[in-house]
């Protein structure tokens, strides 16, 4: 089994010593990304539950160690060069958010004398309940002993109703936490020992806060709140931290835009998002702000004037922004589940790491009219439809986006008021060719059309090229359904208005292709029956067969002489779905509704063969056998118990028949079912080995993709469904070489010159394979001193334990 479409902007990122390589947590693992290529290297693999943090062990560039945190209640202890776990530590919590204050502090670490490294957890304890006080208090802050693997017992900083997200400050110095309306922050002592008090403060606000930031050098902290604004304190802490009992400013007067008995000089409120604030960043200067929410602008205020300047268009919400140590690199994390590197201070975008898209809302009343997705059998895609107005191509065995359409070109709307929406896409068989339909609504009852649009494949890459756009394909309403021919150039569309077309492409029948650079599509026939709404279509195997669905009806034609041939069936609910299955000898069909009915139809006899009364969410049906598999709903009355607990309120179950069987020939439960689809793929031969094919390589696979776009590609008739991880080789080859080694990843590469001279010497010896011959190798003028060069060398090659020992 293969799992991948995990989200990438769950957790912020976390940057490696020497900025070439980016953590991100996703799902139970964290992967690793080159920050030069934006592809995957390494992943570690051992949590069992989401991983909520990552932090990076800072020191030298070659340094390559780093803490995680579950809600599997465990924090652990990395090498993520090689990969390996080093540590594990069980808290017996689950894990929300971590902060280790010694990794900020200015003065580096006595390793001499070392002394215990302490962090402070936020987690969930919904154990001990009972034996509260306020049991609704679910969310603590606990300190936790990282070098002697243990928490520090009876240290309890705050008590909250939910888990927090802990911030700290860059100097290490200050953290805290938001609590509806105000923030608690706390001051790490100097020498943070085992049973060390921690003095904390709050300061108050009008509104609900969402985020804030501590300034690097001052004391000076900015919180942004949920319509918009963003609050600055100035001199917090003067009196609590400071122990200045002479100045209790308690006077408004005296401390201007301070609420209450805030401990904090003044307060200043800007004000320019339109929405909740998601994220605020001091520069490493403390010059400037940095803050980010819905509009999908990032902002940069100057501190002392308050003048802006923006980086526009990136045309989603933002969620974190993360810099580096290197002082030209960053990266924001972008709720479309992308990460982009930025060029600072230009913020100029040089790489985007993409995981698959989120679904794209819609209004409840196109709720039932729109598809998530399209699936390229032969070649492994999904294309999925996205919030920007975009088709995003993604590959289901590399885990990782190949390309993206501009289906309409709109700038991002914060807004919640939806004036366009992109209500399908279909593929044809090849993958060749893509067809989309978008609806953009009226307003005030004016200027509501709908759009249909034929995509072209380019014949040297992935990337789409618009073919024909076809205004108001069925008049002024809505398209149900598209489908393609399996062997030609032809289309239908089905409409809500009581018709379909058939759309034909002109490129068959051009005597040279060179003269037409793209097929242009156009309307060949033109079908109704009984002006009812026509709600699915589907091609046979062969293309001799157009099915229809009239509504609760099945319609037969010939799609070459537009000639009906039966209609056969009566549904007591309108069709949604229709599919032949393997030579099309059955025609199974879906409908929806308080009387849902999944059929399937003998086309001898033109009859129902069998049918079950489930509430299907989607089919697919697979084109070399008879194979076909339902994507079912549980409905909140017939919900089975997993393990003694209730599955969630959108799981189901996929359910595998023999289409001349009504007897399923497996079942598998899943969750998210809700606008979920599933799909027979092409098996890849390079994962043939791994994926139990049963030494049959035509063995297809099934892939589902649940209501998160999250998927599972596994082969259904396998024996064992274990797990099979898409490692980095997979993805992309030799990309290690495009990394530094031995000498150059302490001092830097050799100059040109000497590198050529070792290229073209007589017996050359490959770095990889014997690197002890030339990573001494240079001048003598320029190598540091033999006992200089060494001791770096194998320190970056040993790993230091003290700090591990009790």
């Amino acid at each position: 089994m293969i799992r991948g479409g995990k989200s990438l902007v769950s957790s912020p990122p976390a940057f490696s010593n020497n900025a070439a390589n980016l953590l991100v947590c996703t799902a139970n693992s964290v992967s690793v990304f080159s920050t030069a290529t934006a592809l995957q290297v390494a992943e570690l693999e051992g949590h069992t539950a989401l991983v909520t943090s990552v932090i990076v062990v800072p020191g030298s560039r070659v340094l390559s160690n780093c803490w995680t945190t579950s809600l599997d209640g465990t924090i652990k202890y990395w090498d993520f060069s090689i990969p390996e776990l080093i540590k594990s530590i069980d808290v017996h919590f689950p894990v929300y958010s971590m902060v280790i204050p010694s990794y900020h502090a200015q003065k580096p670490e006595n390793t001499e004398n070392p002394t215990d490294i302490y962090a402070y957890i936020s987690v969930q304890d919904t154990k001990n309940k009972q034996n509260k006080p306020n049991k609704d208090l679910t969310g603590q802050i606990l300190k936790c002993n990282l070098t002697k693997s243990r928490l520090v017992s009876g240290v309890i900083l705050s008590e909250t109703k939910e888990p927090e997200n802990i911030t700290i400050s860059s100097n290490g110095k200050y953290f805290g936490i938001r609590e509806k309306r105000k923030l608690r922050i706390w001051e790490v002592p100097s020498k943070d020992l085992k049973n060390v008090s921690h003095r904390k403060l709050k300061l108050l606000h009008s509104k609900k806060l969402s985020c804030f930031a501590f300034h690097p050098t001052e004391r000076i902290v900015a919180a942004g709140d949920v319509t918009g604004r963003i609050m600055i304190w100035r001199g917090f802490g003067d009196r609590t931290f400071a122990g200045d009992s002479g100045k209790l400013m308690k006077d408004e007067e005296e401390k201007p835009g301070v609420r209450g008995d805030g401990d904090a000089d003044s307060g200043t409120t800007w004000h320019w998002h339109s929405a909740e604030v998601k994220f605020l960043f001091f520069s490493s200067d403390g010059a400037y702000l940095y803050s980010a929410g819905k509009e999908g602008v990032l902002v940069v205020w100057q501190l002392d004037t308050g003048k802006k300047k923006f980086l526009p268009r990136i045309g989603t919400p933002l969620l974190s922004f993360v810099n580096s140590p290197d002082p030209s690199l960053a990266s924001i994390s972008c709720a479309d589940n992308r990460i982009h590197l930025l060029k600072m201070p230009s913020m100029e975008i040089l790489q985007s790491i993409s995981g698959i898209k989120l679904p794209s809302p819609v209004p409840e009343a196109f709720r039932g009219s729109c598809m998530d997705f399209a699936f390229d059998q032969s070649a492994g895609l999904v294309a999925v439809r996205t919030e920007n107005y975009c088709i995003q191509l993604y590959s289901l065995f590399d885990d990782r986006e190949i390309s993206e359409v501009q289906v309409c070109e709109r700038n991002h709307q914060p807004s919640d008021d939806v004036t366009m929406i992109l209500n399908l896409v279909a593929l044809s068989l090849d993958g060749s060719v893509m067809c989309t339909v978008e609806t953009r609504l009226a307003e005030e009852g004016i200027g509501g059309f709908v759009t249909l649009k034929f995509w072209e494949r380019g014949s040297q890459n992935n990337d789409f090229s618009l073919s024909t756009v076809i205004y108001e394909p069925h008049s002024d309403v809505g398209v149900s359904a598209i489908a393609f021919h399996p062997t030609r150039g032809m289309a239908v569309s089905a409409s809500y208005g009581g018709d379909f077309k058939v759309w034909v492409s002109n490129r068959g029948s051009q005597q040279n292709e060179k003269l037409s650079q793209r097929a242009r599509w156009a309307c060949h026939a033109v079908g109704s029956y009984r002006k009812k709404p026509m709600t699915a279509a589907a091609f046979s195997a062969d293309g001799s067969v157009l099915a229809v669905a009239a509504e609760t009806f099945i319609t037969l034609w010939d799609p070459e002489k537009n000639v009906l041939l039966a209609v056969i069936g009566s549904a007591r609910e309108s069709i949604v779905n229709l599919s032949f299955i393997g030579e099309s000898n059955y025609l199974v069909s879906a409908s929806r509704g308080s009387n849902p009915q999944l059929s399937v139809w003998s086309m001898s006899t033109l009859s129902v063969f069998w049918s079950y009364k489930l509430n299907t969410e989607a089919i697919a049906c697979s084109g070399k056998d008879s194979l076909l598999a339902v994507l079912v709903v549980f409905p909140d009355s017939s919900k089975p118990e997993l393990d003694g607990a209730a599955v969630q309120n959108d799981s189901g179950a996929i359910l595998l028949f023999n289409a001349g069987d009504p007897v399923p020939i497996a079942s598998w439960f899943v969750t998210k079912a809700i606008g979920g689809g599933i799909a027979f793929i092409q098996s890849n031969r390079s994962i043939d080995d791994s994926m139990d094919m049963d030494d049959n390589p035509d063995t297809t696979l099934l892939a589902y993709v649940n209501g998160d776009h999250e998927y599972a590609l596994f082969n259904p008739h396998g024996t064992e469904m274990h797990e099979r991880k898409i490692r980095p080789t997979d993805r992309v080859s030799g990309l290690e070489g495009t990394g530094q080694f031995g000498y150059a990843s302490i001092y830097g590469e050799l100059p040109e010159f000497k590198l050529k001279a070792i290229e073209a010497s007589a017996d050359p010896v490959t770095p990889m394979e014997r690197p002890w011959e030339t990573i001494f190798s240079g001048p003598s003028h320029s190598l540091p001193p033999l006992t200089k060069l060494c001791s770096a060398f194998l320190e970056s090659l040993l790993e230091k334990r003290t700090s591990m020992v009790e």
